[in-house]
């Protein structure tokens, strides 16, 4: 059966910890069988060990599609989310870190920095607005 060919290849590989291997062997069973719940649960386990949390929850979903009664889906899809938001934040903020660095790199010949600027958002569109701020440090 080649299905359980592609499942022991697998194992093989996660033991010698070949991940595109492995993540390559679950699509080839997949793709022989698209309901094969086994390869696309291990697919999911491996996109998580590999902090693709997305990917995973496509996968996760897909399963609870065809058998709602596993319950490590069915875990995952409620966990995964909150996961998800926490990581999207996360790159948010350092990505704003690293935009206020660039900020103060090319203000700093000036004699500005980005605490000269204001930045706030509307809560009832969500678009921004900035102002300038003359001496940010003096709170009048």
């Amino acid at each position: 059966n080649s299905l359980k060919l592609h499942e022991n290849k697998t194992l093989v590989h996660l033991f010698y910890h070949s991940r595109d291997r492995v993540h390559s062997v679950h699509i080839s069973a997949i793709k022989l069988n698209p309901s094969y719940i086994r390869a696309i649960l291990r697919r999911a386990e491996l996109y998580e060990k590999t902090d693709k949390l997305d990917e995973a929850l496509e996968d996760y979903k897909s399963i609870l599609e065809k058998d709602p009664s596993v319950h490590q889906a069915r875990e995952a899809c409620m966990r995964l989310p909150k996961q998800i938001e926490e990581r999207n934040e996360r790159l948010k903020e350092e990505m704003l870190g690293k935009l206020k660095d660039l900020g103060n790199l090319v203000l700093r010949p000036f004699g500005l920095s980005t605490e000269n600027f204001q930045i706030k958002q509307d809560s009832s569109t969500g678009s921004y607005s900035i102002n300038f701020v003359q001496n940010p440090n003096n709170n009048r």
